[in-house]
């Protein structure tokens, strides 16, 4: 009987969600994960945070699976400050790509006790920054980064911190740490 890993993982900003690459970019090879065990899902290079991996497939794909609707939360400094109307905006759904998004939970939220990127996130000195809680329970490519441009404020950062029950707490970039399956779904 296969020995089934499951890891949670702070996947660092600038990191591939992938073990091997052809250029010089920092991959998930370059943090002494256990072996056999792949991401269910991905994080792009530009963003952070809360990332899964397990050796076992089927539940890999019960966690990956874009059916399976698993909400997951973002934390995300956007420039300037969203109003209610924007972030009802967001919540009701917007067009991207000509694709209407399900309809999320988006709220503001105070700064998050995270640790600064590295490297820092572009700062404009007339322009102030805000932190909103989104959660999605759908996962196309980008869609956060591109949810919050549709109602005209870029994102600047963006942390996953849970996905399902599963929560970052209070691991810290390129760290990770065994979790149980329960602890996911």
């Amino acid at each position: 009987m296969k020995n089934f890993k499951y890891i949670a993982f702070y996947k660092p900003y600038g990191v591939l969600c992938q073990f091997t690459t052809d250029d010089e970019s920092a991959t998930l090879a370059d943090f002494s994960l256990p072996k056999e065990v792949y991401p269910a899902g991905r994080l792009d290079k530009d963003s952070e945070g809360l990332l899964f991996l397990t050796n076992d497939g089927v539940f890999n794909q019960k966690v990956a699976n874009p059916k399976a609707e698993k909400e997951k939360t973002y934390w995300v400094q956007v420039e300037n400050i969203p109003t209610q109307n924007d972030l009802n905006k967001l919540m009701r759904g917007v067009v991207i790509k000509g694709y209407k998004t399900k309809p999320c939970v988006a709220k503001l939220i105070a700064e998050p006790n995270i640790e600064p990127r590295d490297p820092p996130i572009r700062e404009r000195k007339n322009i102030p920054t805000t932190w909103v809680e989104i959660k999605i329970s759908e996962g196309k490519n980008r869609q956060v980064r591109r949810m919050t441009a549709a109602i005209g404020y870029p994102t600047l950062r963006l942390v996953r911190v849970a996905i399902g029950k599963l929560k970052l707490e209070n691991l810290k970039a390129g760290e990770w740490k065994p979790v149980k399956k329960n602890e996911v779904i």
